[in-house]
């Protein structure tokens, strides 16, 4: 059994809900929760990280760190890391599981030691995501890497001294963001010059953000396309708190928006750099009865949506979830500028399209888009593949709530990856699911 009570490697039967009610905490975030871990272990000293997330993500960056030489202790639901500073052990094999942000980041301050290896149990998934974009800028800064055609597994070894540097931004933002990590603890820093059509502007501003709480002096152009960082500088340990995470409320907000009842949902702040926070407008652009009270926002569910067309690009961790709120709203809801969903643990454009077109509803696609015909039922009866993405899953189990008759979800375990507690939260509010045990040596 994992910490949630449930099987190690689950389907889920889930089962129409008349309502939700009821009050819940956002989990902490994911994507902050790996940043200032990582800031942590970079920092000499002591570190306290407050409310760490509980996701695999997270334990994929605390389980490489430890590898690295950091001290790591979990006190309650905190982080204490004695970092190793400038200095991770050389030699070393990572192995970041299925976490693309976290693999990335590892890789830039792997340019910091000798014959770091990374390495994935996935090699169906991250051992695809293209890397390249970044190993090609450390190799441009003198690093010496190999890699499998600019894919894992990777071996990197330093050093380098910093400079000016280009890096592709097209297809990731977490390129850069490595390269932002490694450039404090470099003798002449780095002038990053982010190329292409940038895409992902929010998780940038989160890693400069970072920076700033551990005391490292940095500037960025308006558009992000130049961001220089000084050399020489020395993280500062301390003490910094996670906040809470916006692209897995997204789901439980939609859910709220989907069906009657009244849903809280605390510890979202109000000014937050996550760009999921734009969910909460755009699902109050959808017709979704929303409101905020300080750090906490309430929603009252069961009105009528309508479709919506928008620029997706700030908000790519949220589309899937908001496609549940897009699939019974009136009209047609396009996500527009979404080419980056192609590169995540699944297609998140074809595979969605085909998911939903499996359960009966109306998609259609591009390049660079996804749009979705929403419907006033959905039969289900049906079994859908949740692809081994965590954010597939949620959309499923948004349609599987207001479907007339239970879906099943298979390989639902991977949910973990970004929110653990996602089934046990919405049971809280009323929902209810069958977890149906699998072989764990199918996966």
């Amino acid at each position: 059994m994992s910490g949630d009570g449930l099987p190690e490697q689950f389907d889920v039967v889930v089962h129409p809900a008349s309502s939700l009610n009821g009050a819940l905490r956002a989990q902490p975030s994911k994507n902050y929760t790996t940043r200032y871990l990582l800031a942590a272990a970079l920092a000499p000293g002591e570190t306290r990280v407050v409310g760490v997330a509980t996701s695999e993500d997270a334990g994929a960056m605390l389980r490489c760190l430890r590898d690295w030489g950091a001290g790591v202790e979990l006190v309650d639901e905190d982080a204490v890391i004695r970092g190793f500073g400038a200095s991770p052990r050389a030699g070393v094999t990572l192995n970041p599981g299925n976490a693309g942000a976290v693999a990335r980041f590892l890789m830039g301050v792997a340019a910091l030691t000798t014959g770091t290896t990374f390495v994935t149990d996935y090699a169906d998934s991250l051992g695809k995501r293209p890397q390249g974009d970044l190993l090609d800028a450390l190799e441009r800064l003198g690093a010496q890497v190999g890699s499998n055609a600019g894919k894992l597994p990777v071996t990197i070894s330093g050093p380098v001294r910093g400079g000016v540097v280009e890096v592709s931004a097209e297809k990731s933002s977490q390129y850069a963001s490595a390269l932002m990590f490694l450039a404090p603890l470099l003798p002449a820093g780095l002038d990053l010059r982010l190329t292409g059509d940038i895409k992902s502007h929010a998780p940038l501003r989160q890693t400069l953000d970072t920076l700033a709480a551990f005391g490292v002096r940095a500037s960025a152009s308006d558009d992000l396309s130049r961001i220089t960082i000084p050399g020489g500088q020395v993280y500062q340990a301390g003490r910094v708190l996670v906040p809470g995470d916006y692209p897995g409320s997204a789901a439980i907000l939609s859910a709220a928006a989907l069906l009657p009842g009244e849903v809280r949902l605390s510890n979202l702040r109000e000014h937050d750099l996550q760009g999921e926070r734009e969910a909460v407008n755009v699902l109050r652009d959808m017709g979704a009865d929303i409101v905020r009270q300080g750090d906490t926002l309430v929603v009252r569910g069961g009105r009528p949506l309508r479709a919506v067309t928008r620029d997706g690009d700030s908000f790519t961790d949220a589309v899937q979830a908001l496609s549940a709120a897009a699939a019974f709203a009136a009209g047609q809801t396009t996500w527009q500028n979404v080419s980056t969903l192609r590169l995540k643990e699944c297609d998140r454009i074809s595979d969605t399209r085909r998911e939903l077109e499996r359960l009966g509803l109306t998609a259609f696609e591009t390049q660079g888009s996804l749009s979705v015909m929403g419907t006033a039922e959905l039969a289900g009866g049906l079994t859908a593949d949740g692809h081994g993405d965590h954010r597939m899953i949620m959309l499923l189990t948004l349609l599987g709530l207001r479907a007339a008759a239970p879906i099943t979800i298979t390989g639902a375990h991977h949910v973990r990856k970004s929110y653990p507690l996602f089934f046990r939260h919405l049971e809280a509010l009323g929902a209810r699911f069958d977890y149906l045990p699998t072989d764990t040596q199918s996966d």
